[in-house]
């Protein structure tokens, strides 16, 4: 049995197809388009056609896609939603959505707060008014809404209040709405998890379309056999229903599947990664084979979420970014970019927009395209603008690090070709083979996963007995997400203690993983 994975980036959709030792039998790059599912379908024949697989022999298919996104940054296929909080009158002092600017906020036809919740012990604020949202979704229904996004207050210790109201709203508005509950997406603290909630109700549509897409383009190819899945931004999949569930945490996948794919053709299980677009930078870690996750609230198209995240910064550095000399003598390098253009816009294939890979093969650091078209852009030129992009990957690669110790680092992705092969900072710099489709074949290696995250009150509960509960809910989790149980080991455990909480509170969070069930 054979896998495909798929990563479609701004620049380029990548391909690769693994054997079922994990072997790389065939990575390609494809031209990302502006229409996303004919990068898609080109890059699948072209992967298909350099293998020479039979089609019937593919199982599994992965795709990691930047469609939500771009939805969300770019405000576009959105779908109308509602929102209701269960907090009355505990949180009426703050608004939701309150720090959303106009234009986001439009995809909320209407927001209420009812009476319910709870204290962070579990105790009721108040009864739910099951009345209040029954109304609410009559009015939703005759608006036309067809997605609800639920938050409670604490529903992240007790969700009984948000598992009734999503009840209600299939009752009244039927079983085909989407209802997204925030105890399902969000950690702790009320304001950043209803945003995610809010975000990943807006996103049904663009989930619907792109999972409903992938299948159509693959099934045109003849790859009729094969299981489909998503790629999560936690370094693992999910199956196509439950990403139109969760269409929120397809969100960052791509640095992602960079990350776990790095760590894979370099057999290295910790270190900083540095994926080149030909766009953007991002530079991300891997512990433990499994990307870091960030730990504080992360900001997607200007709304503050807390839903997990990889830890990755972004920088305007790719290889298609464009160079410009001032008058000063000063050189820049983006940070915008001539994108998927680059084969018709970059000097060295033709164009007369002077890129950052003209100057890297200027320099003789690449070897693409007709060298003999950049042989007008002046050394000294040239050469500026490869310091400067030293620089620029030398100090991302500082803020990524947590002591002033040398880290390795991984280079991956197209866009790669124009770093230095030596980094200050990095105690070696490793560039595997295939670096170029990392991202691709991070999403075809993929392991199913579970997260299981609680309050304890080590008074209460032993700190062991609650650590070992913890964990056995984990692997359960990923179990039923489709991991062979053998497989499924605890890749991360935190507790941390709360002080502002009464007694001896913890936040237990544990992280299991296993391999995707054939």
């Amino acid at each position: 049995m054979y896998k495909l994975g798929i990563d479609v980036g701004g620049t380029n959709t990548d391909a690769v197809i693994i054997d079922e030792n994990y072997n790389v039998v065939a990575s390609v790059k494809n031209p990302t388009s502006g229409d996303v599912y004919e990068g898609i379908v080109g890059a699948v024949q072209k992967v298909l056609n350099e293998s020479g697989v039979d089609r019937k022999q593919i199982g599994q298919a992965m795709l990691g896609t930047t469609q939500c996104t771009n939805a969300i940054v770019e405000r576009k296929n959105l779908a109308k939603i509602g929102f209701m909080r269960i907090g009355a009158p505990a949180s009426c002092g703050i608004l939701p959505m309150v720090d959303w600017s106009d234009d986001i906020k439009a995809v909320c036809e209407k927001a209420v707060i009812i009476r319910g919740g709870f204290e962070f012990d579990g105790r009721e604020l108040a009864p739910l008014d099951e009345d209040a949202c029954r109304d609410f979704c009559q009015e939703m229904k005759e608006k036309g809404v067809r997605s609800i996004a639920i938050s409670g207050v604490f529903s992240t210790i007790r969700n009984d209040n948000e598992l009734r109201a999503a009840e209600i709203a299939r009752e009244v508005l039927g079983d085909d709405v989407h209802v997204s509950i925030s105890s399902e997406i969000g950690s702790m603290g009320l304001v950043e998890r209803e945003n995610a909630t809010i975000l990943n109700a807006a996103l049904c549509q663009v989930a619907e379309k792109f999972t409903d897409g992938f299948a159509k383009s693959i099934a045109h190819e003849g790859i009729e056999n094969a299981k489909i899945y998503l790629s999560q931004n936690d370094g693992t999949l999910m199956t196509m229903e439950y990403a139109r569930r969760y269409p929120i945490l397809t969100v960052a996948c791509g640095p992602t599947n960079s990350i776990r794919g790095a760590s894979y053709l370099s057999k290295v299980a910790n270190a900083i990664v540095v994926d080149v677009g030909g766009t953007t930078t991002d530079v991300g870690v891997i512990q433990n084979e499994f990307p870091r996750e960030s730990s504080v609230a992360v900001t997607i198209g200007g709304v503050r979420t807390n839903f997990r995240m990889p830890d990755v910064m972004s920088i305007g550095l790719g290889g298609g970014s464009i160079v410009r000399e001032h008058e000063d003598g000063s050189v820049t390098v983006g940070p915008d970019s001539v994108g998927y253009e680059i084969t018709s816009k970059a000097m060295v294939f033709g164009g007369d927009v002077m890129t950052a890979t003209d100057v890297a093969v200027r320099t003789g650091k690449a070897k693409v395209g007709d060298p003999s078209l950049v042989e007008s852009i002046p050394l000294e030129l040239a050469e500026k603008a490869m310091s400067v992009i030293r620089t620029m990957a030398e100090d991302a690669v500082d803020a990524m690090k947590v002591s002033s110790d040398d880290s390795d680092v991984i280079l991956v992705g197209g866009g790669s070709i124009i770093l230095p092969d030596e980094l200050a900072g990095a105690s070696r710099t490793i560039k595997p083979e295939h670096f170029g489709c990392a991202n691709a074949i991070g999403s075809a290696i993929s392991k199913v996963s579970g997260t299981y995250e609680t309050l304890v009150d080590y008074d209460e509960v032993p700190r062991d007995d609650a650590l070992e509960k913890a964990k056995q809910a984990a692997a359960d989790m990923a179990a039923e997400a489709g991991a062979v149980r053998e497989t499924v080991e605890i890749i991360d455990v935190e507790d941390v203690p709360l002080q502002y909480y009464p007694g001896n509170t913890n936040r237990v969070k544990v992280k299991a993983a296993g391999e995707l069930r054939a």
